[in-house]
């Protein structure tokens, strides 16, 4: 693919990110995670560190998705928020030990890490009853795009079908998820799109 094709591909999934499409934000999550890891890592020499950066970048992504401009550069509006997260993070590690000491002062047996913990097995037990409105066809190429993390083109060579029709089944399925998820918040229904994406 030449570059100017690869600029308007990309153009063309940022407008469609920009227009709530939560399979562009989860192709462009794919894109940009080894890079944007990698460029976190060469400053913070930690990898969990550099991919709760990343996570953090595409949380900012989707939040924010109404008022980013097609027109610019997407790359670089990324490297400039995982960038600042990165000058944040090296900013507060020098005060890491004295926060630590705080916390394991003043802990209680119900922690913030219990709470997150409850939270995460709340947003999955949603996501699971979701994924039991998929058809069984719709269940098993979702299921391979996002836990066996396949490629389209490998989910369409593994089920002999094309991959526009790979595409349309995990469209579909979002949508499903979507449709499932609108009785609830608004974060609720952000924070399952980020779990399917992050593949936690």
């Amino acid at each position: 693919m030449e570059m100017t094709d690869a600029r308007q591909a990309e153009q063309d999934l940022v407008i469609r990110l920009i227009n709530s499409d939560e399979e562009a934000f989860c192709e462009l999550y794919s894109i940009y995670k080894n890079r944007l890891i990698y460029f976190a890592m060469k400053f913070i020499k930690s990898r969990e560190f550099a991919e709760d950066i990343f996570h953090d970048a595409f949380t900012v992504v989707w939040q924010s998705r109404k008022f980013i401009n097609p027109e610019a550069s997407f790359s670089s509006f990324l490297y400039t928020i995982v960038r600042n997260r990165v000058l944040n993070i090296l900013r507060d590690l020098e005060n890491e030990q004295s926060l630590k000491d705080a916390v394991l002062k003043n802990a209680v047996d119900y922690t913030n890490d219990t709470k997150e913990s409850v939270l995460a097995n709340d947003l999955m037990s949603l996501l699971s009853k979701a994924l039991e409105k998929l058809t069984p066809r719709q269940r098993e190429i979702f299921d391979m795009s996002r836990n066996r993390q396949m490629s389209h083109k490998e989910i369409a060579d593994s089920l002999g079908i094309s991959i526009n029709t790979v595409q349309e089944h995990i469209s579909a399925s979002l949508k499903v998820i979507r449709g499932y998820l609108s009785k609830y918040s608004d974060a609720y229904v952000d924070m399952l799109l980020l779990l399917i994406c992050f593949n936690i």
